[in-house]
């Protein structure tokens, strides 16, 4: 049987990344919707729903499983499966008595097989393009990912308020959408069987040191934390997005709640509109303009504009909720503001993780500050819940501007390389020039 070692990128770069991305969204953020369309409380929901970034806090621990068990193709094809019948599981078991601890259950898997796939799917990224192809289409699997958070935030959210519309069945439309989700995993394996290309180099990694891989796994740990000024490397990557923790987690809960809740009463299929498309478009765009101007002047010029730039519009969801006003386009508007200025300033977090993780272990100290950065995401989003029942939307977005402080006290912390992130000026000449 011939086994192609190479295919057209375009033929599988797209789909695979799109399925990278699309049950992160489900997991983090569609989930925080289905569950409050089904009245289950801001507490658990922000409580429980945060716990499902725990497998991406840990993921370092088992990524070296991934090199030393069979190749990473065969990984990616199991677990889109995997994750197919998972949602498949959570469609059948939202209609059933105690169907919060049962679809819990099921995603906390499908959250482990999801970041499990993104280990493999990078890895295998790597090794199915040659260097200058892998620079060329890192914009691509971006692109991708992001419509996959369009699709899952957005239109499968929209199909879900319509769906409640026509029938007065919230249960079965939550059921129907998770099912579309799954037919479109099962196929993605299919597919995927047939259309990943057969690289050489994707085999299971033997060590060629005498050092057993017990040994070397722990000393790649040991080595990131022997970093000069590792406590403030830890401190930064925990509390930058101290406040966007908090408030990203209640944000679904708030558009959907009735006004005489503090909410702004929108429908199920709105919310698909603000957040999960106009929302995410704006995060996209804020994310490319921080990406363009980065390179220009370099990390630490920018540095300082894009943590002010980041937490300053959280005085949007301050406004949103003291005013609750009705206007349709107006509450685009300031989502898409907020939205914006996250997507710009978290540019800098994800530059400064790659400067932190440069040197030996490159993949592996990067895959470290993920995790620290999903802990960061978890811890503070796990009580905000709670804190906003207690203290009302109005006084908890209050808090939430409170709680930027942090964010600028560690920035004030950290040490940037003076040329980390600027573009070489040969290049910039050959830019203004050609």
């Amino acid at each position: 049987m011939n086994r192609p070692e190479r295919r057209n990128p375009w033929a599988w770069i797209p789909s695979l990344y799109f399925a990278e991305g699309l049950p992160y969204v489900v997991v983090l953020t569609v989930s925080v919707i289905m569950y409050k369309r089904l009245g289950i409380s801001n507490t658990d929901i922000a409580l429980y729903t945060s716990w499902l970034y725990f497998p991406w806090v840990i993921k370092p621990l088992w990524g070296p499983v991934v090199d030393l068990v069979r190749t990473k193709r065969l990984w990616i094809i199991v677990l889109q499966l995997v994750i197919g019948a998972s949602l498949a599981s959570v469609a059948l078991t939202i209609p059933v008595p105690g169907f919060f601890r049962a679809t819990l259950a099921v995603l906390w898997l499908m959250a482990f097989s999801s970041a499990t796939h993104d280990i493999a799917a990078d890895g295998f990224y790597m090794l199915g393009l040659r260097e200058h192809e892998q620079a060329a289409f890192v914009g691509v699997r971006s692109t991708f990912y992001r419509i996959a958070m369009v699709t899952g935030q957005g239109v499968l959210v929209v199909v879900a308020g319509t769906l409640e519309t026509y029938t007065g069945d919230t249960k079965f439309a939550w059921s129907v959408t998770f099912g579309i989700l799954a037919a479109m995993f099962i196929v993605f394996g299919v597919y995927h069987k047939f259309m990943l290309p057969f690289p050489a180099s994707d085999a299971q990694v033997r060590s060629g040191h005498e050092r057993s891989p017990v040994a070397e796994f722990f000393e790649v740990f040991a080595a990131f934390f022997r970093k000069p000024r590792i406590y403030s490397i830890i401190a930064f990557l925990l509390l930058y997005r101290f406040a966007e923790s908090q408030l990203i987690k209640l944000v679904s809960p708030f558009l959907l709640d009735p006004r005489n809740e503090g909410g702004l009463g929108l429908t199920t299929s709105e919310v698909g509109i603000v957040y999960g498309t106009v929302g995410i478009i704006a995060l996209t765009l804020g994310g490319l303009v921080g990406g363009f101007v980065i390179p220009r002047r370099g990390l630490k010029f920018w540095l300082w504009p894009m943590v002010v730039i980041m937490h300053l519009p959280d005085l949007m969801f301050v406004y949103l909720s003291q005013a609750q006003p009705s206007n349709f386009i107006l509450i685009n508007v300031a989502v898409a503001t907020e939205q914006f200025g996250y997507g710009f300033g978290f540019t800098a977090y994800a530059l400064y993780m790659i400067m932190v993780s440069e040197g030996d272990h490159r993949t592996a100290h990067y895959a470290i500050c993920t995790g620290i950065m999903a802990l960061g995401m978890m811890l503070p989003g796990m009580a905000s819940g709670a804190l906003q029942e207690w203290l009302g939307y109005p006084k908890f977005y209050l808090w939430v501007m409170l709680s930027t402080i942090p964010g600028f006290i560690v920035t004030a912390l950290i040490k940037i390389d003076n040329d980390f992130g600027k573009r070489p000026r040969e290049s910039q000449d050959e830019t203004s020039t050609g």
